[in-house]
């Protein structure tokens, strides 16, 4: 177990004489990576802590008007670590959580007796079920769900009549929740998987992929566009330009919708991509921003009650005056009924931005935003009332 505490920011009086003092914990459940045939695209070990630790200098500038003082802790746990007993001794010193571990994870902590009345903020699980039936009241999610993602994906080929897909999924649990995630989507859309493929090679494509992808792909009937479901970055990347016939590849792999990437530039995010490089000497990455949006959140929250107690900035948070300025060309708001934060999603590949969904043309009574995933109605969560 690694525990780190850092402390940012300057204030014009000590952190003793803070008119408000907030403490934030960040919490990580290691995951053990599968292995897969490529290593380019390795995960940082830092990867969300770095975004955590802007969040905080980005309230520290703030907070030093303010006599508020910020302080970020962060616990990772390691593979089979004892990751209930690091929430409690977390709890023990702050209500305000930002955790980033798996669903069944997240709700045995959001269950535990000393999260009562605290706030958590999910940072990484996408299961559409932590925002519908499994839902808590405790928990508001920073990360989008897997069908907001594949949503603004299908967005995007139904404005371009894209309309016929072919499917290829890995045989994962990640896999198979996007794929799932891409049917569901498809069905809210009106846009027609024709045909799907499991991909059960355990041959090295690296070698093997002008050979073995051909006669995968021959066999498919017409379509506009190949998905691939392939979250763990395994097979998908030697699936593009070894096709039978000349298809664009989109989900996992091609041209991807995704939470947050380094190719945005608009709407300011190109001098937050700047402040975050110089920060962690990389690019900003999906789960870096999710962490960034739950502590700035907190801070815009502080700012704009004057307290730091979990119930008032609840309240705030999940109320109509709370606005998180998020570079991404649109206020994001939480949705009241089940703590999703509202969030344009980037369609991108990996060099340039595509388009940012909600598109253009798809209507919402509310907020265009909620376009994407699940609506209100769609929704079985009841923790938060009404």
């Amino acid at each position: 177990m690694l525990r780190i505490v850092a402390v940012l920011g300057v204030f014009w009086a000590s952190a003793a004489s803070a008119e408000v003092s907030v403490a934030i914990h960040y919490l990580r459940q290691e995951v053990e990576a599968p292995p897969t045939l490529s290593g380019l695209d390795p995960i940082p070990e830092d990867d969300g802590v770095r975004g955590a630790e802007l969040g905080l200098a980005d309230n520290a500038t703030t907070g030093q008007f303010l006599g508020h003082a910020y302080t970020l802790e962060v616990t990772s746990v390691a593979p089979g670590g004892d990751i209930l007993a690091a929430a409690r001794a977390a709890l023990a010193e702050t209500g305000l959580l930002v955790l980033d571990a798996p669903a069944a994870t997240l709700l045995a902590i959001a269950d535990l007796p000393e999260a009562e009345g605290a706030l958590i903020f999910n940072a990484a699980a996408e299961d559409e079920a932590l925002r519908s039936e499994d839902c808590r009241a405790n928990v508001l999610h920073v990360a989008p769900s897997l069908t907001m993602r594949t949503d603004a994906l299908m967005q995007f080929l139904l404005q371009r009549r894209w309309t016929t897909l072919a499917l290829i999924t890995g045989t994962l649990p990640e896999d198979l929740a996007y794929a799932e995630a891409l049917r569901r989507s498809a069905v809210k859309f009106q846009v027609e998987i024709a045909v799907e493929k499991t991909w059960a090679f355990d041959a090295d494509m690296r070698r093997n992929a002008s050979q073995e992808v051909p006669l995968f792909t021959q066999d498919l009937p017409p379509h506009d566009i190949l998905l691939v479901a392939d979250e763990w970055g395994d097979f998908a990347r030697f699936v593009m330009f070894n096709t039978w016939e000349p298809k664009l590849v989109a989900g996992s792999e091609g041209m991807s919708p995704v939470a947050w990437s380094p190719v945005l530039e608009q709407w300011g995010a190109a001098q937050l991509q700047g402040r975050f490089v110089d920060l962690a000497g990389r690019g900003m990455r999906p789960r870096d921003y999710a962490a960034w949006a739950a502590v700035r959140s907190i801070g815009e929250a502080v700012t704009r009650t004057g307290a730091a107690d979990a119930a008032t900035l609840r309240a705030f948070l999940l109320s109509d005056d709370f606005e998180l300025a998020g570079f991404k060309g649109r206020p994001l708001t939480f949705r009241a009924w089940n703590g999703q934060l509202r969030q344009p999603i980037p369609i991108v590949h990996p060099r340039a931005l595509v388009a940012m969904a909600p598109l253009e043309g798809f209507l919402h009574q509310r907020s265009e935003l909620d376009t994407l995933g699940l609506d209100q109605p769609e929704s079985a969560c009841t923790a938060f009332g009404g």
